[in-house]
């Protein structure tokens, strides 16, 4: 029987979501304290691959076990067994062949900019000390939806079969003396956000224009891009999935 986990978690503790041979990652974590509730070896399929420092507000993985287990009560088990950086949503029943990485209809990110020094952010926040332009910022953000192939954002050495991603939203919001960048789209490249938000950046501090994009982006070519911001501003907000792979009743989201 198969099995969804939604939970959250705030990675500065973590070398991102994949088990690593010598780095403690959420993964790892989860799997460890899953088999030792559930009394067997469990192995859990995440729905993205988090790097080192970047957090998760909501994110899905799905585990497999012979048996029927109740559902609540293992939520509250994990959460009672887990530390306080992860926390179990819900466990919910799917179909057998449900995928938390490769059904996931779309995925959503925030990247958090501090524009005044703010103590309450270290962790979860980039502070920038140069003014930014929101207004060229957003239009920058715009020109991404006309675009599918994002290979000048990619990390170097990753082995994927496409660089292509198909976004549906991207803007700039500020709350209070937060700027935020939100994203969503079908699939991403990794390190795709990071650096997506470093060259906007670029473009709100004027070190680079509206068409340096376009010739970035049509480039393929990283070295062209902005830099990378670091991880700890990155939150995955949102993964979305077909209602019908949900045996006991539709999930929101």
């Amino acid at each position: 029987m198969r099995y969804f986990i939604e939970l959250s978690y705030k990675g500065t503790n973590y070398h991102g979501w994949q088990r690593q041979p010598n780095a403690i990652s959420v993964q790892e974590v989860l799997e460890t304290a899953l088999s030792t509730l559930l009394r067997t070896h469990i192995e859990i399929v995440g729905a993205g691959r988090t790097d080192a420092g970047v957090h998760a507000r909501k994110i899905m993985a799905h585990f497999d076990v012979i048996t029927s287990i109740d559902e609540e009560l293992l939520t509250y088990k994990l959460n009672s067994l887990l530390p306080v950086d992860i926390a179990i949503h819900s466990v919910d029943r799917v179909t057998d062949d449900a995928h938390a990485r490769f059904d996931a209809l779309s995925r959503s990110y925030e990247y958090f900019v501090n524009v005044r020094k703010d103590p309450f952010g270290t962790g979860t926040s980039y502070y920038v000390k140069k003014e930014l332009d929101l207004d060229k910022m957003n239009r920058a953000a715009k020109m991404l939806l006309n675009y599918t192939n994002f290979k000048c954002f990619s990390k170097s050495k990753t082995d994927v079969k496409t660089y292509n991603c198909t976004i549906t939203n991207a803007e700039w919001k500020t709350k209070g003396d937060r700027m935020v960048f939100m994203i969503s789209a079908n699939r991403f490249l990794r390190n795709m956000v990071r650096a997506i938000v470093g060259t906007l950046i670029e473009i709100g501090e004027g070190k680079l224009e509206l068409c340096d994009l376009e010739v970035i982006i049509e480039s393929e070519n990283r070295s062209n891009a902005g830099y990378s911001v670091p991880a700890q501003g990155l939150f995955l907000t949102e993964v979305k999935y077909p209602q019908n792979i949900y045996l006991n009743g539709e999930k929101n989201g």
